[in-house]
């Protein structure tokens, strides 16, 4: 049997001893660190030469100028092209859900008029030039590009530029015709937190980007992290977690499944399960058990159980959103009779699946909202990625002269009461005083 954390609502120091099982370990390791940022401040300098310097050695590379290391739209073209029918069909209306989605969350620009004739008011803009990056390797995620690019596009950014790293000069197909369906404008086979700092300080040939966003390994995660501020990025964020609230009247072996699919991710990943009824835990554990030996990724799934996942039992509903809203997972799944109301209770999720048949695996693919989403407790604070991260607000004023006035003055206190006194003498030249 596996050993799998099994907690209970009622125990002494039950959320602290869910708080240890939370817990992860987000330190990076020091030499990466060092790594990481000799490589930023290389590419910073030297460009091009490095970004080749360092793509040779760690893709196993054989590049000797910068034009070999970007694709024509001719390429992504002709991946299309190549992939089955039944693939191109399924990214294709993938990419159409994920668009009509987006289109819902565009903001607007606004404006008032005060009744002394002040506009006040908010321009809404998209970026310039957005970079994706697109892990490549033994990873191949099609998904990730059509849900980092497509709101891009949605928000009206005119220029995206996607990496991707190509070891061994090998080209997933499927990822350039995501590229392709999902409109990337420029792709750079470019990885690492080489592919990172040239697209933060920009190279002779990889343009500058405002913001970074995309899934990467821990190099590219401490690159991303080390140049916010120079760019912006969507997230730092950390190993994939899925809760799954059950009331127990759910084939168990939907719910072991529903576990497996964040588990299969990596070693670190979380999977819980929180449920009132004890009978219908043990029918999953048997789940588990049997289920296990036909997934081919058996040993990242039974690593990651063991070591990181929870099985929760509590009295009643209350308290499985009570511990659902302390957890703020990333992926919630309310596999319960009445889910959209119990979902109005919900507080911090990065997203919430409601009913039996709304698997997570649906979200991660096809069913429209975005699968970037906030990991480890962060949905506390944080959103999911869309359209609004590549859209950027401006304030509007606009006085006019009895406008001026009026606000000149207590703009005057304010300022002379903070020692500032251009400010309020700027403010106090407008001051009709007739």
């Amino acid at each position: 049997m596996l050993d799998i954390t099994c907690l209970n609502y009622s125990d002494a120091g039950f959320y602290q001893q869910l708080d240890d099982v939370l817990a992860w370990d987000a330190s990076i390791d020091g030499d990466i660190s060092t790594i990481v940022a000799d490589i930023l401040a290389d590419v910073k300098k030297r460009g091009d030469a490095a970004v080749i310097e360092y793509t040779n050695k760690f893709d196993r590379m054989s590049l000797s100028q910068a034009s070999e290391f970007e694709l024509d739209k001719a390429q992504l073209q002709q991946a299309l092209d190549s992939i089955d029918a039944e693939q191109r069909a399924a990214l294709e209306t993938a990419a159409q859900r994920i668009h009509a989605y987006a289109q819902h969350q565009k903001m607007e620009s606004w404006s008032y008029t005060e009744d002394d004739g002040t506009v006040l008011g908010q321009s809404v803009t998209a970026m310039d030039r957005v970079g994706l990056y697109v892990p490549g390797g033994k990873a191949a995620y099609p998904s990730s590009v059509l849900m980092n690019a497509i709101p891009a596009k949605v928000a009206g950014v005119p220029e995206l530029i996607m990496v991707v790293p190509t070891p061994d000069g090998e080209t997933n197909n499927l990822v350039l015709a995501a590229a392709a369906i999902a409109g990337v404008d420029r792709v750079f086979t470019l990885g690492g937190a080489q592919a990172v700092a040239a697209l933060a300080y920009g190279t002779q040939t990889v343009p500058k980007v405002d913001i970074i966003t995309g899934p990467g390994n821990s190099f590219v995660a401490m690159a991303k992290r080390m140049v916010f501020g120079v760019v912006g990025i969507d997230m730092i964020a950390g190993p994939s977690e899925i809760l799954v609230v059950c009331d127990g009247k759910t084939n168990p072996d939907w719910i072991a499944m529903d576990l497996f699919s964040q588990a299969e991710h990596d070693e670190e990943a979380q999977s819980i399960l929180v449920c009132p009824d004890d009978g219908f835990i043990e029918q999953v554990k048997q789940s588990i058990e049997r289920l296990l030996e036909e997934m081919p990724r058996k040993d990242i799934i039974k690593t990651s159980l063991q070591d990181r996942a929870a099985i929760i039992s509590v009295a009643d509903m209350e308290q499985a959103i009570e511990v659902a809203n302390h957890i703020a997972p990333e992926h919630l799944e309310l596999s319960i009779d009445n889910a959209e109301q119990w979902a109005k209770k919900v507080r911090h999720a990065g997203a919430i699946f409601m009913g039996r048949y709304t698997a997570e695996a649906l979200g991660d693919y096809c069913a429209g909202p975005n699968h970037v989403l906030p990991t480890s407790g962060t949905a506390r604070f944080s959103s999911p990625l869309g359209v609004y991260d590549f859209q950027k607000r401006t304030s509007l004023i606009g006085c006019s002269a009895q406008g001026a006035s009026t606000l000149g003055r207590t703009a005057s206190i304010l300022a002379r009461g903070e020692g500032l006194t251009a400010h309020a003498l700027s403010a106090e030249y407008r001051i009709n005083d007739k």
